[in-house]
C-alpha cells in the first residue's frame, strides 16, 4: 500500500500540492472532499448548511473507513477536520504514509482572504483561524509521520521535499 494522505488547516495546499504530487509520482489523486460530493450529490457548503457539522463529520470518517485497503499509489487528501475527529487518526494512518503540510496563520489569511466558500470561516475570518489552527495544529502534529512547512514555498519544492523525505516511508 503506498498512499501518502495529506493532512492540514484550510489553504495549506492540499489539494494543489496533492494533484501536482500524484502527477509527479504517477499515482492517483482523491480528495475526500469530492468523494463525498460526489456520494451524496450535494456541494460541502450546502450539506454543512442543512445538516450540520456533525452529520459532515460522519460522512468523512464513513469515507475513510470506505477507503481502506481499496487504495494503492494514491495522493489522498483529507479535509482540514477529518484529523480532529476520534479515531480518524488511526484510520488515515491505515491508509498510508501521513504528510502534515503545515502552514503559518498569516500565510493562511492570505491565502483564504475574501474566501466566502468556507463554513467554519465565516463571520470574524482572523479569530476563527486563529482558534481553529491552534486547537487542530497538535492533533496534525500527532497525526503525521511527516511535517513539511509550506510557508513562502513553491509547489514544486514541497513535492521535492515529500518525496525525498517519504522515500524510506513508502
Amino acid at each position: 500500500m503506498n498512499n501518502l494522505i495529506l493532512i492540514g488547516f484550510m489553504g495549506c495546499g492540499k489539494t494543489s500540492v496533492g494533484f501536482q504530487l500524484a502527477k509527479r509520482l504517477n499515482f492517483n489523486f482523491c480528495d475526500t472532499d469530492q468523494i463525498i460530493e460526489e456520494k451524496v450529490k450535494d456541494t460541502i457548503n450546502h450539506i454543512f448548511e442543512i445538516k450540520g457539522e456533525e452529520y459532515f463529520r460522519k460522512l468523512e470518517t464513513e469515507t475513510i473507513k470506505g477507503l481502506i485497503g481499496k487504495l494503492n499509489n494514491t495522493v489522498l487528501s483529507v479535509g482540514g477536520g477529518l484529523p480532529i475527529q476520534t479515531g480518524n487518526e488511526r484510520l488515515i494512518r491505515e491508509l498510508g504514509c501521513v504528510v502534515y503540510l503545515k502552514t503559518s496563520k498569516d500565510t493562511i489569511m492570505q491565502r483564504l482572504s475574501g474566501d466566502t466558500t468556507r463554513p467554519l470561516l465565516a463571520g470574524d475570518q482572523d479569530k476563527r483561524i486563529e482558534k481553529l489552527l491552534s486547537f487542530r495544529a497538535p492533533i496534525y502534529e500527532a497525526a503525521a509521520h511527516l511535517i513539511v512547512t509550506t510557508d513562502g514555498r513553491l509547489i514544486h519544492d514541497i513535492i521535492d521535499e515529500i518525496i525525498n523525505r517519504t522515500g524510506v516511508l513508502l
